[in-house]
């Protein structure tokens, strides 16, 4: 087995600016994946999997002493004609079908939710229009599941709306079958006092095609745990991330892409902007070959933003490979400062500093946007970026 290092580009001051860890391979949890809580020991901190996050601020999510709300949240379903929206009881056969829990928050999530959501396309049926699921919190604590499962030849888009404030612990599945196209876009636009721990599933079938979104802005701790495996030759996966961390903000991405078998790919592509005092972003990257995983292609990046002094941020690649009979194989982190030279440049032409910065800004997330392919989504997120900067001025 051959375990690629990790790569760190860019600025790196300890402490101040940003920190490159040092490589690990964080699919070896501290425990095995499980639905049942009591198979995972109470985090310390101390873990691989829990070293980066401030365990104080979960508000009891990691060791049982989150007790679920009446007025936690609301979900709201808007879904085409045709798709099939229900609430099940945990004895459904279609929950944990794409990955089992692994952490305690997840497992805990699991033994915890009332009803889980439940939504199906019909096979070959093609949606002109996206499915939305709309969080909102209302200042409670919460426990949820999540399905979406897309018959072969289905193809759709799911865009999934958090908003207000909450406590919640939550695992979202998406099933594809085969030749099946799925792009979902994840959105966490909570208010400044909420927090969101979160895994996602995605089991892909042979010959399909699974697009996802991930969007960051608000809440005090979100931390985000996505996972990609495949049920069939030649499935593809792309996983985009967009994040921007405020002062005091706390926001984790752990992903795991897991080609278990031939001849499928993956490309991912995070980018971070943060500002402030005290802002924390991390990103853990993994990509696991297997050995039965002959004729993979994958590719995974990270870059990073800082716009100011007291931002920090923990970036890992990791890349573990057990087969050599592989199509490529790579990975990228970066992270710097604000560019002057590119500010210096517009202004010279007259742009104002403000906007100046602004351009720069909007353009280094612009090539993730475009790719959403949701009008009002992308307008939206821009329209975000834009305020996030005049609020640091």
């Amino acid at each position: 087995m051959a375990e690629a290092q990790n790569i760190p580009v860019g600025s790196t001051t300890a402490g101040q600016i940003a920190v490159a860890a040092e490589s690990t391979v964080a699919t070896r949890m501290s425990a095995p994946p499980s639905f049942d809580v009591q198979d995972f020991p109470v985090p310390h901190g101390r873990e691989e999997e829990w070293r980066f996050t401030p365990l104080e601020r979960l508000r009891g999510l990691h060791d049982g002493t989150a007790v679920a709300t009446g007025n936690g949240m609301k979900v709201a379903v808007d879904a085409p004609e045709g798709v099939v929206v229900e609430l099940v009881g945990r004895d459904d056969a279609r929950l944990g079908k794409a990955g089992t829990p692994v952490d305690r928050v997840a497992a805990q999530a699991y033994s915890a939710f009332e009803k889980a959501g439940v939504i199906t396309v019909p096979k070959e049926t093609v949606l002109t229009e996206p499915i939305r699921i709309a969080v909102h919190g209302e200042g409670g604590t919460a426990y949820a599941h999540q399905v979406v499962e897309l018959g072969a030849f289905a193809e759709a888009v799911v865009v999934i709306d958090h908003t207000g404030d909450a406590v919640l612990a939550a695992n979202v599945d998406y099933v594809l079958g085969d030749g099946a196209k799925l792009t979902v876009v994840s959105v966490q636009d909570w208010d400044d006092k909420a927090v969101h721990v979160a895994q996602h599933n995605a089991l892909i079938g042979r010959d399909a095609t699974f697009k996802s979104f991930v969007v960051t802005f608000g809440g005090d701790l979100v931390r985000l745990h996505p996972r990609v495996a495949y049920a069939g030759t030649g499935g593809e996966a792309e996983l985009f991330g967009l994040y921007f961390t405020d002062a005091g903000q706390h926001q984790e991405h752990r992903l795991l892409v897991d080609h278990n078998t031939p001849h499928c790919k993956s490309n991912v592509a995070y980018k971070g902007a943060l500002q402030g005092e005290g802002a924390h972003a991390v990103w853990i990257g993994d990509v696991l070959i297997e050995a039965t995983a002959e004729g993979t292609d994958t590719y995974e990046m990270n870059r990073n933003l800082v716009l100011t002094d007291g931002a920090r941020v923990d970036s890992v690649p990791n890349l573990e490979i057990e087969t050599g009979e592989i199509v490529g194989a790579g990975h990228a982190s970066a992270t710097g400062r604000f560019d002057d030279e590119q500010l210096f440049y517009l202004m010279a032409r007259g742009i104002p500093a403000e906007e100046a910065r602004r351009l720069v800004v909007r353009g280094f997330f612009a090539e993730l946007v475009q790719q959403i392919g949701v009008d009002d989504i992308q307008e939206r997120l821009l329209a975000k970026i834009d305020e996030e900067l005049e609020a640091s001025v």
